[in-house]
This record gives structure tokens, C-alpha cells and sequence, in this order.
């Protein structure tokens, strides 16, 4: 049985919208950050880093080798498009589009979650207690967020079809939803006032996956 080990509105919503869209079993595992589960030994064994989502396997009966273990979003996404490939969460191996997935996986989690966790944590880039740094930073990243946020919507633009790739839905689809939704309490900038993000983000809100997500994970409007 898979276990995603998450906390709501994190980027375990990623792997969950993902397996809810694959219809495979699994369980919810809670680690409730606000009582620092995820820094408790138990969680450190999963994910020395202390960061959420982890996903766990249990080896099948007869079959060799270990339990798995697997932590970082990005692998997490790819094992799951690689070991249900009747799904087509991701294109074709050694096709173009499947190096443009890969290329928009990486840049989703290397590049827009990174400048998204430098505005809502900017006290990790400044000694301790210099607020005015802190702002600084948090100003910076929010500036570099809009224009990340421009590139997604340039590439809406540019295909005009329903998808991030195109005509078909993909596993880079609930990242792209995920990191969007984080942005829904700016003042200014929000993922859903782009003329081609916001409706995208309103198609990927009526997908039955991404609604029993946000039941399952008990979270309230707004949405994105």
C-alpha cells in the first residue's frame, strides 16, 4: 500500500491530486507541522531534511528488495508517472515533450517553489531578528515570483489549450496548481489575475481529483 505522508496545502498536494488522479489506493499519513511532527526522530528517519511530502511503499508479497522510501516532490511525481504508465501522466520517453516535461519539472520545483519559499520564510535569508532585511527579501522574491508567473502564463498563451502542455491533462499539472494556489493571499500578483492562469486554474478547480483533494485535506475558500 502507498502512504503519502502530508500536511494540507503543502507540496504533498501534488502527489495527492496525482494519486487521487491515478485511482490507486493509498493513505493519508498527517504530519501535523503545527505540533512539529515533522521534526519528531520518527519523521527524521523518513526525511532527514524534515520536509513533507514523503511517500512509502511497502515491497509486495514475493517481492524482492525493500520498502520504499521517497522523499522529494519532483521524484515523487516521476515514480509515480514511471509505475503507472497506462495513466500517461507524463509523454513518452525519449520524445521532446517528454524533455520539455522534465524541463518544467524541474523549473516548477528548482525555480518557482524556490522564490515561493524565500517570500514566505525571507527571515532564513537575514541574521536574526533584522526585520528590514527580512522585508527586503520578501519584496525581492515577490518580484521574482510575478515575472515566473508571467512565463507560466506565456506558455497558456502560447499553446491556447485546455493543459500546461497542451490538449492533454499531465503530472505537471496539479505542481502547477499547487504553487499557484500559494500565491492567492498576495495583494498584488496572484496567479489567478493572469488572463491565462485564472481560467486554467478554474478548470483545474472543477477536476473531481482536485476536489476531493481539497475536502480530504478540509481546506476553505479561497481556493487560488
Amino acid at each position: 500500500m502507498i502512504q503519502l505522508h502530508y500536511y494540507p496545502s503543502t507540496a504533498s498536494m501534488v502527489p495527492h491530486i496525482l494519486l487521487e488522479e491515478l485511482g490507486v489506493p493509498y493513505q493519508r499519513v498527517l504530519v501535523d507541522r503545527a505540533l512539529d511532527a515533522h521534526k519528531s526522530p520518527q519523521y527524521l528517519r523518513l526525511n532527514p531534511n524534515g520536509l513533507i511530502p514523503v511517500l512509502t511503499q511497502d515491497a509486495a508479497p514475493g517481492e524482492a528488495g525493500d520498502s520504499l522510501v521517497l522523499y522529494e516532490t519532483a521524484a515523487i511525481v516521476l515514480h509515480l508517472c514511471d509505475t503507472h504508465p497506462q495513466a500517461e501522466m507524463a509523454p513518452p520517453t525519449g520524445t521532446s515533450q517528454r524533455a520539455h516535461f522534465y524541463k518544467w519539472l524541474m523549473w516548477l520545483t528548482n525555480t518557482l517553489q524556490t522564490a515561493l519559499i524565500v517570500y514566505f520564510y525571507p527571515e532564513r535569508w537575514v541574521a536574526q531578528g533584522n526585520a528590514a532585511g527580512g522585508a527586503e527579501v520578501k519584496a525581492a522574491a515577490h518580484r521574482r515570483i510575478v515575472d515566473l508567473l508571467a512565463q507560466l502564463d506565456d506558455m497558456l498563451a502560447g499553446h491556447g489549450q485546455a493543459w500546461f502542455m497542451g490538449a492533454r491533462y499531465s503530472a505537471l499539472d496539479p505542481y502547477v496548481f499547487t504553487l499557484c494556489r500559494w500565491t492567492r493571499h498576495f495583494a498584488t500578483g496572484a496567479a489567478r489575475e493572469r488572463a491565462h492562469l485564472g481560467p486554467y486554474l478554474q478548470r483545474m478547480l472543477a477536476r473531481e481529483a482536485v476536489q476531493r483533494v481539497l475536502a480530504g485535506e478540509q481546506l476553505q475558500p479561497p481556493y487560488v
